[in-house]
């Protein structure tokens, strides 16, 4: 497995290129260009509090800072996996005819949704600078909970994009498990209020101890344990790994079923 290690970092520079070209191909033709990347989550953020103050009031304090700590990671990593699933599958004609090691369009797919998240907490940053939340010193150790939620999303994707090469319907059903995936994550309600039963069970979802550390950090500004952090870290490198034996175990056929 070192020795993958060093061959895809080798390949470094093609991962920086495909993700440029990712970045740029997603908003080439529109009028406002990455500008969608901080417009998107805003107007979801005013939908969701709409709907959860108005239609369905929560009795949770600055709701619209609650839901948003949540929703722009979530938006995350439903993007990289529901869309980087498919990735093998959707660059058939250069995995077939160049020699690279496959997990490079993977790793680009998911770091170009990641450099998006990045964009979109500027929106994050601003709603909390001029909220009654606020930002604490607490805000240093977000880059921690980011790398642990980019591992996890990496290692599914990893996982989901070399079983789409055999079995093309994973990628559509990749998208049904996100949509009941998100409910499972306590993203717009409070995990404290479903009782301990029910808590210890959404506990099992590797996105809940993340989801919770983010809302730690940037609405109820406490410092996570550091058997939290390590323990979100301990997930990310483990499903990583998984990950990547799946895909090394089954990127042998890739040619002949693509």
């Amino acid at each position: 497995m070192l020795k993958r290690m060093t061959d895809i970092y080798e390949y470094r520079d093609m991962v920086f290129s495909l993700v440029k070209r990712e970045l740029r191909g997603r908003y080439q033709k529109s009028v406002l260009g990455m500008l969608w990347t901080l417009l998107n989550p805003f107007f979801q953020i005013i939908i969701y509090t709409f709907v959860f103050t108005v239609i369905f009031p929560s009795s949770i304090e600055n709701y619209y800072i609650y839901l948003m700590t949540g929703i722009i990671p979530w938006n995350f990593f439903t993007e990289a996996l529901g869309q980087g699933a498919g990735t093998i599958v959707s660059n058939a004609e250069m995995t077939k005819k160049i020699y690279f090691p496959r997990e490079i369009l993977t790793i680009a797919a998911v770091t170009a949704k990641f450099v998006n998240m990045l964009l979109a907490f500027v929106v994050v940053l601003a709603f909390l600078l001029f909220s009654q939340v606020g930002i604490s010193w607490h805000i240093v150790l977000l880059p921690v909970i980011m790398f642990a939620e980019y591992l996890v999303a990496l290692g599914f994707t990893l996982f989901f994009s070399a079983i789409t090469v055999y079995l093309r319907d994973m990628e559509y059903i990749v998208s049904v498990l996100l949509m009941a995936w998100i409910w499972a994550t306590p993203i717009m309600y409070d995990i404290n209020n479903l009782g301990q039963q029910v808590g210890r069970l959404l506990l099992l979802n590797p996105m809940t101890p993340i989801m919770m550390s983010y809302r730690n950090l940037l609405y109820y500004h406490q410092t996570p344990t550091l058997r939290t952090l390590l323990g979100v870290l301990g997930i990310g490198f483990v499903l990583l790994v998984i990950g990547e034996l799946v895909f090394v175990r089954l990127e042998g056929n890739f040619a002949e079923e693509l």
